[in-house]
């Protein structure tokens, strides 16, 4: 039997989404990294230098913005359980006139050799721009800010410079305020944040948001996947966010959507979905929020890239996207302190369709690709709750 499967990329990636999360107006055109004072250390100088302060946001993806990660093609070819094969082009692309805009904040992809990324827009943020925010385009504007985040090679103790403390989150506040300044009028706003993203949008709810009623009431929703959002045993509010409670229906608005995902429960060693001192890790299934189990709409870039390295197996696809419909359930577990979004490959799945494994083993599970596995969920949630959102 042929089995497609996703590739790990690098170990070292893996172990910098969680670990690195546990730690003005701009002009939007041509290129943005131009507008700030970068940090004096480069990708490729080495060198050991104080980390500079930012002054303006430079935007990775913002309307108007060429290029734009956020507006790649969404051709896909789509995929079913018995092999069969459709192209698919959404249209129009990007969303006419949407209602609402999404800020997203990537996980860690740096590749530079300092400890904390400077503010250049590198290959590697452009990458998982577009396999993690791109199609939320079909449902919003984008915004994504850069930041100066914890690299890689920070994880494995190496780089040089100093780690800098909160400089990441800082940016990324500087960003939201300048958004809210310039940017929104009013319009209500999805933040969508994967790993050390999740955890700089949690603290950032936490900090700006949660207790602050004129911006909370801007949120449509919160997408904070593999982070950790702690609530109380059984409860949807109260452990992470006071007021911001768990989303249990698809037309929910002001509401969160949190999980990390395995193919089993997350054994003892993993630091994703380990509640303690009577709080859980927060699940919501953006396929059945309400709880049960569903069918997970997955999509993936069939381009290499670092959150998977693209699909191998997929001889034959030339389209920048594949939809694998149906081939995975997800369903929220709980077993002792652990809670994780439970995918199961779908039962009578015919030999040589394709389905996922844990590259990186049962400690990391599906971190990887968290947003991918349930994409095409993710995107219909935002739809509906855009339809529900009234400011």
């Amino acid at each position: 039997m042929r089995r497609w499967t996703l590739s790990a990329g690098t170990a070292l990636l893996a172990a910098a989404l969680l670990a690195a999360g546990c730690s003005s107006s701009s002009k939007s055109t041509g290129q943005a990294a131009t507008t700030v004072a970068a940090p004096s250390t480069t990708a490729s100088a080495g060198a050991s230098t104080t980390v500079a302060a930012a002054t303006s946001t430079v935007w990775l993806c913002k309307p108007g913005l060429t290029p734009n990660p956020c507006l790649n093609s969404l051709a896909t070819t789509k995929v079913t359980a018995d092999g069969t094969r459709t192209v698919v082009t959404p249209t129009p692309m990007p969303a006419t006139n949407p209602k609402i805009d999404c800020f997203y904040v990537y996980p860690t992809v740096s590749e530079q050799k300092t400890k904390v990324a400077n503010l250049h827009i590198d290959p590697a943020e452009i990458s998982v721009a577009n396999a993690q925010a791109s199609r939320f385009s079909q449902t919003c504007r984008v915004f994504a800010p850069m930041y100066r985040q914890g690299t890689l090679v920070a994880i494995g103790g190496g780089g040089t410079g100093k780690s800098n403390g909160n400089v990441g989150f800082t940016d990324v506040e500087t960003a939201w305020n300048d958004y809210l300044q310039h940017d929104n009028h009013g319009r209500g706003v999805v933040l969508i944040g994967h790993s050390q993203g999740a955890f700089v949008l949690t603290a950032l709810i936490k900090k700006d948001i949660d207790n602050n009623p004129t911006e909370r009431k801007l949120l449509v929703s919160a997408l904070l996947l593999g982070g950790n959002v702690m609530v109380p045993q059984g409860k949807d509010v109260g452990g992470s966010f006071q007021h911001v409670p768990a989303c249990r229906t698809t037309t929910q608005t002001g509401c969160v959507v949190a999980y990390s995902s395995f193919l089993e429960e997350p054994p003892a060693a993993s630091l994703f979905g380990k509640g303690a001192g009577g709080m859980q890790v927060l699940c919501v299934n953006p396929a059945a929020p309400a709880g049960g189990s569903a069918p997970l709409d997955s999509f993936y870039p069939t381009r290499a890239s670092l959150l998977g390295g693209g699909l191998k197996g997929s001889t034959g696809i030339t389209t920048p996207w594949v939809e694998l419909p149906e081939m995975v359930t997800g369903e929220c577990k709980t077993s002792g302190n652990s809670t994780w979004l439970q995918v199961t490959p779908t039962a009578g799945t015919p030999a040589g369709a394709p389905y996922l494994t844990e590259p990186l083993g049962p400690t990391w599970g599906l971190h990887l690709v968290d947003v991918n596995v349930a994409y095409g969920n993710l995107v219909s949630m935002v739809r509906q709750q855009s339809g529900a959102y009234h400011p």
